[in-house]
């Protein structure tokens, strides 16, 4: 089945899933994860982009950014993916790329699924057993979002400026929303729409957006259509026509 193209729309914020080659291990110490922060730092500020969130994984990196731009997030990702592997290269004495390819991601609804998202990136070191809770994991943007660093590069979303009236409420309030973890269903929901490139939104986001592109934005539904007797295009049953036999000798 072709690729269909990559899902971008100015405006609106994604879930970017970016992987190993073959299951490789993209970080060997703190000073590679260090580099690849400041590099990723460097190119979303060459771009019209806002960066919300990030997982730093061993055999892949997750990322949330509001492109404002066409472009905006291929470009920032390009020069990011060069940059690491032209470093990491040199300081490990490694051969070719690092990354399984493009980045995978999809377009998300703001007012409902970019909340969900970010707490979805946060929560996967504690889902993965890297840490007990996520304020132990340092290669997240938990930290910035829970009051207990600040990362000068990450712009909050609105979603986040919502859980209160005062930086100390929203702090203990995304804490909160973090030690209670999304459900099963919800990961893998977030997660197979960032690997396949599936919009996720409201009906009426989705139909929205098809409007602004020309490639689906949801899986087909599963199954063939129903088939009606003499539809145009309809695939007619088929009845077994018995077979005549061998002709009988006439009487003479």
């Amino acid at each position: 089945m072709a690729r269909l193209p990559r899902l971008s729309l100015p405006g609106c914020p994604h879930l970017l899933i970016w992987r190993a080659h073959h299951g490789g291990e993209l970080f060997v110490d703190a000073s590679d994860r260090l580099a690849f922060l400041g590099l990723l730092t460097e190119a979303v500020r060459t771009q019209p982009l806002h960066w919300h969130g990030y997982v730093l994984l061993a055999q892949q990196v997750r990322l949330l950014l509001t492109p404002l731009a066409e472009g905006a997030v291929s470009r920032a990702m390009q020069a990011l993916g060069r940059s690491y592997v032209r470093r990491y290269n040199l300081r490990h004495a490694h051969v070719g790329t690092l990354w399984e390819g493009r980045f995978r991601g999809t377009v998300l609804q703001p007012e409902t699924e970019l909340l969900p998202a970010l707490l979805s990136l946060d929560t996967q070191p504690v889902r993965l057993g890297l840490a007990r809770t996520a304020a132990e994991y340092a290669w997240s943007s938990h930290g910035h979002y829970a009051g207990l660093r600040h990362d000068a590069a990450l712009s909050a979303p609105s979603a986040y400026w919502q859980l209160g009236n005062t930086p100390f409420e929203r702090e203990a309030a995304y804490a909160a929303l973090v030690a209670q973890g999304l459900s099963e269903a919800a990961q893998q929901r977030l997660e197979q729409a960032a690997l396949k490139g599936w919009a996720l939104g409201s009906p009426d986001f989705v139909a929205q957006l098809q409007q602004q592109t020309g490639r689906r934005l949801q899986p087909a539904p599963r199954g063939r259509p129903r088939l009606e007797p003499g539809g145009a295009g309809v695939r007619q049953s088929r009845v077994p026509i018995p077979h005549p036999g061998p002709a009988r000798p006439q009487p003479s």
